[in-house]
């Protein structure tokens, strides 16, 4: 990419889309969104990307396999011109073979301080390990389970009376600050 074109993304989601909302709110001369993709058509997050003006793409992979529904998904991205992928709330694990195919061109936002919390519960975990904070990690897909360089972290301290909801409300307006900005430079670098 010459330092004038911005990076094409593509954002794959699962659900609302709250970081696929923050990540088209800080488009601009660094990377702008080509393709917002679901494994989900139902998925909240895709009425909106519409709503706004972005290409989507949603196919479900029940019924047709998980290599069908990964080779028409880089069909997808690769139709729509994507050079790297942001996953915001996408909730499926990814093949090796995918993965290996865009290897260094996918980052993750997970909500933990990574390598801290790999996986799901991620607040519940923190809690009831007593940790002081908690937060969210930008880091690179590899196919170790968001076992990839930590590229950025926000921490977000955990009170006495915190639920995993109240802790994961917190959480994820670190979340939408710290996911463009690590895109930004990803991207460049």
């Amino acid at each position: 990419m010459s330092a004038l074109t911005p990076a094409p993304v593509a954002v794959l989601i699962s659900g609302r889309g709250s970081n696929m909302q923050a990540l088209a709110a800080e488009q601009g001369a660094a990377y702008r969104i080509v393709l917002v993709a679901s494994d989900r058509p139902d998925a909240a997050g895709l009425a909106w990307a519409r709503e706004q003006g972005l290409a989507t793409f949603a196919l479900s992979p029940k019924g047709i396999g998980k290599a069908a529904y990964e080779e028409a998904l880089d069909a997808a991205l690769r139709e729509a011109g994507a050079e790297w992928i942001a996953l915001a709330g996408y909730m499926r694990l990814l093949s090796d073979k995918f993965v290996a195919r865009w290897r260094g061109r996918i980052i993750n936002i997970h909500p933990s301080l990574l390598p801290k919390y790999k996986g799901l519960d991620t607040h519940a975990r923190a809690i009831a390990a007593g940790d002081a904070a908690g937060g969210c990690s930008v880091h690179v897909v590899t196919e170790e389970l968001d076992g990839g360089e930590v590229l950025g972290r926000a921490e977000v301290a955990i009170r006495p009376d915190d639920t995993p909801e109240r802790l994961a409300a917190r959480v994820l307006v670190e979340e939408h600050r710290l996911y463009p900005a690590v895109l930004k430079a990803f991207v460049r670098a």
